[in-house]
């Protein structure tokens, strides 16, 4: 099927970039366009701020938001927004925050805040040289050029912590980094950071211009070839745990708290030494995690990618949880890389995000990377129990058994069925549908 571009499409008004759509695309179906339209918000002010949050917006996209109860954080007890659309997650935390709460709940510790960015750039010199001038003159011009730019920050307690020149010429002939490592206290901060290295790339041409050590020749083959702040930030980490007695354990599913206990830590081991169970484990805690970034205005690709990096710091993919069963204590564990913040981007603007944070107490972004990695420890807890004892379909098919039925067009008084039906049964789709039909067939 061949389509005309379009110019302009940009300059559309919404109702225009409807139309062309689906006269372009749907064959002027008009189904469609009801689809856009029931999504809209029927406040006219909310709707154009929810359009002006991203560039060609037609609709709104729903996802879940739901809560997970329970959560004694650090002593504090907290209910944790999340928004998500997969079956269970909001569930197994929610089971997981109850199992815990009665063992001291989860302690977390910030363990370092610092963010990165660099200034790649092409230097054909001798490194020596280039690491004199840097220590003796760049490193200084660099702080005083950014002076105006850091100066709300720095007066919040942030700023610039540290700059570096890197040398990567080994990996790349005449490669080079100026690595600067950023405080930005609440603000997630890529706009801070990136308005840094930006100035740095200038400051680095202006003043390799005008330094007698270099010659001509060196001086015109600087390339700054990029700013950018870096998704991986490995100093910017927060631990979250739980531990109690295994004999505290008390798990319902029959076996013995030992037998729980051993093939608990035997599920974390595989995950570490594995990465294909690692990359599934992962992605289980991410669905903690990213439930209550988005829930909270932040960037989950930036925690996705993070988080990843991380796990494969050490030269293999991992596991980013851990587990210990030693001297008759159970120990689990995550140490989380998250750069989040409480200030600017949506946090100001969209009002389920100022629930969320207004929910979570108004936390700082320290406290709220905290909660993250306790969201991620919590749903890693609760699927790697049910691997361990019941199996993972029994709980995940019971929570997906309404998606089913909402598929089928079942009633309400046909769901109810379902779930007396299932009480003790396993839910397969194959199942469902038999039982459906059997339902239908009276």
């Amino acid at each position: 099927m061949n389509h005309t571009p379009i110019e302009g499409f940009s300059k559309l008004t919404k109702k225009g970039k409807i139309d062309w759509l689906v006269n372009e695309y749907l064959d002027g179906n008009s189904d469609y366009q009801n689809i856009l339209n029931q999504y809209w918000n029927d406040n006219a002010d909310l709707q154009k701020l929810h359009d002006e949050f991203s560039e060609n917006t037609i609709s709104n996209f729903y996802m879940p938001y739901g809560i997970a109860p329970n959560f004694l954080i650090d002593g504090k007890l907290f209910a944790l927004p999340m928004a998500v659309e997969e079956s269970s997650v909001v569930a197994a935390a929610s089971k997981a925050a109850k199992f815990w709460i009665d063992k001291g709940g989860f302690k977390t510790t910030i363990i370092n805040t610092e963010k990165l960015g660099h200034t790649h750039f092409i230097f054909n010199t001798e490194s020596h040289k280039l690491q004199h001038f840097f220590n003796f003159k760049l490193k200084k011009k660099l702080f005083e050029a950014t002076e105006s730019i850091t100066a709300n920050m720095r007066n919040r307690g942030g700023g610039i912590l540290e700059i570096k020149l890197v040398d990567k010429t080994a990996e790349m002939p005449n490669y080079y980094q100026l690595k600067a490592s950023f405080d930005t206290v609440d603000s997630m901060g890529a706009n801070f950071i990136n308005s840094c290295l930006e100035q740095f790339g200038k400051t680095l041409k202006e003043e390799i211009s005008l330094e007698q050590d270099f010659t001509q020749e060196e001086k015109d083959s600087l390339q700054v070839v990029m700013n950018i702040l870096s998704n991986f930030t490995p100093d910017c980490i927060v631990r979250a745990e739980v531990s109690c007695k295994i004999e505290d354990l008390k798990d319902d599913s029959g076996i013995s708290n030992e037998e729980f206990a051993r093939k608990f830590k035997q599920a974390v081991t595989i995950a570490e030494i594995e990465p294909f169970r690692a990359t599934t484990h992962n992605k289980g805690i991410m669905n903690g995690v990213d439930a209550v970034v988005i829930a909270t205005g932040n960037d989950f690709r930036a925690t996705e990618a993070c988080a990843h990096a991380y796990a494969a710091k050490d030269g293999r993919y991992s596991s980013l949880t851990h587990c210990t069963t030693d001297n008759g204590i159970f120990r689990f564990w995550i140490d989380l890389p998250i750069s989040v913040g409480v200030v600017g981007g949506l946090t100001n603007l969209h009002p389920l995000v100022k629930f969320s944070l207004a929910l979570l107490g108004k936390p700082s972004a320290q406290e709220l990377m905290s909660i993250l990695a306790v969201s991620g420890l919590a749903q890693n807890f609760g699927a790697l129990r049910s691997l361990v004892t019941t199996g993972i379909q029994k709980g995940h098919m019971k929570m997906h058994l309404f998606n089913i039925l909402n598929q089928m067009g079942a009633t309400e008084e046909e769901k109810q069925h379902f779930v007396t039906y299932f009480k003790d049964k396993t839910v397969t789709h194959h199942e469902v549908i038999n039982e459906f039909n059997r339902l239908r067939a009276q």
